[in-house]
């Protein structure tokens, strides 16, 4: 078969005429092509259907490439989907039938726009000493009076701008000082130094009231919070969700603007492209409005799995805060960070016996 493939590709002007007349000699020629000249390496031939293979000698020793191709990491995989992404004009090409539109607005800036006032990056790396520390996370979500009609979840999640008020000047008499991701993590990875009684306050989905309600209350007090916007809500211009230009109000302010995915769909039992879709599109997407990449996710409805991690972990995302109830947090389980919710019961008593707990 293998004299016969070579056969076919040799030229005719140039051996029709031997093979025509030696017929003899043009199979052993082909013998010679099988098995190989005296003293030759391996030679190139094809396989049916057009494939270039080697053929040695039995007992060959394949030498190492000197420019073998490497491995490539998880993180260097997502960023050429994101990259075939923006060639593809929006949708990623994985090998299987799901594509993800991109995050990113395809717009160009004119010298004349404004960009977000940039705040000094933040640069972090762990020194490799384990650390635990107590620093409760509080979770909030509307906050806002829910509708007459609101069903026992929006009651459940709604905290009144008069009920707020309250728990912060009782955090502040109580002496807690509010503090951000980025705070709770220097302390757990380089061991700077925080308040006696750092408090992170955290928002889930980016609500519309986050801004016109929490964000005066918690300026007026030189306090701080970290709010996890669902991005494509916000580039649809839903408006019950924070715009942008709110968001970028809020980052200027020092607030912190992080990533809780692009849907708010849950995170878990996912196939990694459609990880990458959320983690990547979502923290795109505040990078490029905010001119700041969001290093922090929190899970929608608290669900994940190891595959979740594994994909915001590649992506360079540095913690992920979940729903677990607790206040203490260690380098060993940075992606499974606990926190406190607060409810629309919870009263500023209750909510200081809550972040002195010991758990």
């Amino acid at each position: 078969m293998l004299g016969m493939t070579y056969h076919s590709a040799l030229h005719p002007r140039l051996f029709g005429g031997v093979v025509r007349r030696w017929p003899l000699l043009f199979l052993a020629l082909s013998a010679f092509l099988l098995v190989g000249f005296p003293g030759s390496g391996p030679m190139l031939t094809a396989e049916p259907g057009g494939y270039a293979v080697q053929v040695a000698p039995p007992g060959t020793v394949r030498s190492p490439q000197k420019e073998a191709a490497q491995e490539i990491s998880e993180a260097e995989r997502i960023k050429t989907i994101v990259d075939q992404q923006r060639i593809g004009g929006g949708t990623a090409q994985s090998g299987n039938d799901s594509a993800y539109a991109l995050a990113l607005p395809l717009v160009q800036m004119s010298e004349a726009d404004e960009a977000p006032s940039p705040r000094q990056a933040v640069a972090l790396a762990w020194d490799g000493e384990a650390r635990s520390a107590r620093i409760p996370v509080l979770m909030y979500h509307y906050l806002s009076v829910p509708p007459a009609d609101a069903n026992s979840y929006r009651l459940d999640l709604s905290v009144s701008p008069d009920l707020f008020a309250h728990q912060l000047e009782s955090m502040r008499e109580a002496g807690y000082v509010t503090v951000s991701p980025y705070d709770l993590l220097a302390h757990l990875w380089a061991g700077a130094p925080l308040p006696e009684k750092p408090v992170v306050i955290t928002f889930d989905d980016g609500y519309r009231d986050n801004y016109t309600n929490a964000f005066p209350l918690l300026r007026e007090r030189g306090m701080v919070a970290t709010i996890f916007v669902v991005t494509d809500f916000m580039d649809e211009g839903r408006p019950e969700y924070l715009t942008w230009e709110m968001a970028r109000e809020m980052w200027a302010a020092g607030f912190s603007i992080e990533s809780h995915g692009r849907n708010h769909a849950s995170l878990k039992n996912r196939d990694a492209d459609y990880l990458v879709w959320q983690a990547l599109g979502s923290l795109e997407t505040i990078e490029y409005e905010l001119g700041a990449r969001p290093r922090f996710v929190s899970y929608p409805a608290g669900e994940f799995d190891a595959h979740t991690i594994a994909i915001f972990e590649s992506a360079n995302y540095w913690a992920g805060f979940t729903t677990i109830q607790g206040a203490t947090h260690s380098t060993d389980n940075l992606f499974q960070l606990h926190r406190v919710r607060v409810r629309n019961t919870t009263q500023p008593e209750e909510l200081l016996r809550l972040l002195a707990l010991e758990w």
